[in-house]
């Protein structure tokens, strides 16, 4: 597997994909130093719900999908999987890989935003102490539950040669996030929502954000576990 992920390093360094690493985390700090900072909330807590909200409603759902989608596409060009199959090589360490560099370029992504919601507080002039603890472990949680999604993704984007079928159908499904979020019903089993979910502060109630962590986190790792072994015994038998 070290092989096979030095390849998968060197694709990216002639990529240009590093860009898109910057693009939630910015856009979430931006709308964090923009807002009107309400006196009666501990700054923090209202900037860290803002900051997450933003960048994990809609943004973070669609860069799982653009970065399982890119790192099959080398593979999808020329031929490119018969390839890289006729390497020493098992057809399982080849798609976890994939799904491990998918899972770097989140928690690079995860890192920035909280970099970037650290910004924030410096441009609103927030005096308290920054609260690392909880930061770091909703960027944790947050990262956790995009586990299953990317292993549905990588499923999807290994299946289809075409770059832009599997990101259409990741918008189609991330659009309803801005519904599905509020159903206590619905939103711990819908996997575009579940990053958001879980990066809420737990100590806040907006809506029906407050979702049971065990209820959570035991839907993440169950659907994880389907949609990854679905996706491996897909990829190891089919035809390339």
């Amino acid at each position: 597997m070290t092989s096979i992920l030095r390849s998968e390093w060197l694709k990216l360094r002639r990529s240009k994909m590093w860009l898109l690493l910057f693009v939630s985390p910015l856009i979430a700090g931006l709308s964090g130093s923009m807002i009107s900072m309400p006196a009666d909330l501990p700054p923090w807590l209202y900037l860290q719900t803002t900051v997450f909200y933003t960048h994990a409603l809609l943004l973070l759902p669609l860069l799982t999908g653009v970065f399982s989608a890119f790192i099959c596409r080398y593979e999808h060009i020329h031929g490119g999987w018969k390839q890289l199959l006729a390497l020493p090589v098992s057809r399982s360490s080849v798609y976890l890989v994939k799904l491990i560099v998918v899972m770097w370029l989140l928690a690079a992504v995860q890192l920035l935003t909280a970099a970037s919601l650290y910004a924030a507080g410096l441009i609103q002039g927030v005096e308290e102490s920054f609260p690392w603890s909880s930061v770091l472990i909703n960027i944790a949680a947050g990262w956790a539950a995009c586990l299953p999604l990317a292993a549905l993704q990588l499923a999807v984007s290994t299946a289809w040669s075409s770059f832009a079928a599997p990101l259409a159908v990741n918008v189609i499904f991330t659009l309803p996030n801005l519904l599905v979020a509020h159903s206590r019903d619905y939103g711990p089993f819908y996997p575009w929502v579940q990053p958001l979910l879980a990066m809420m502060p737990g100590h806040l109630e907006i809506g029906a954000f407050m979702v049971p962590p065990q209820t959570l986190f035991t839907v993440v790792l169950v659907s994880f576990a389907i949609f990854l072994a679905g996706g491996l015994a897909y990829f190891t038998r089919r035809a390339i």
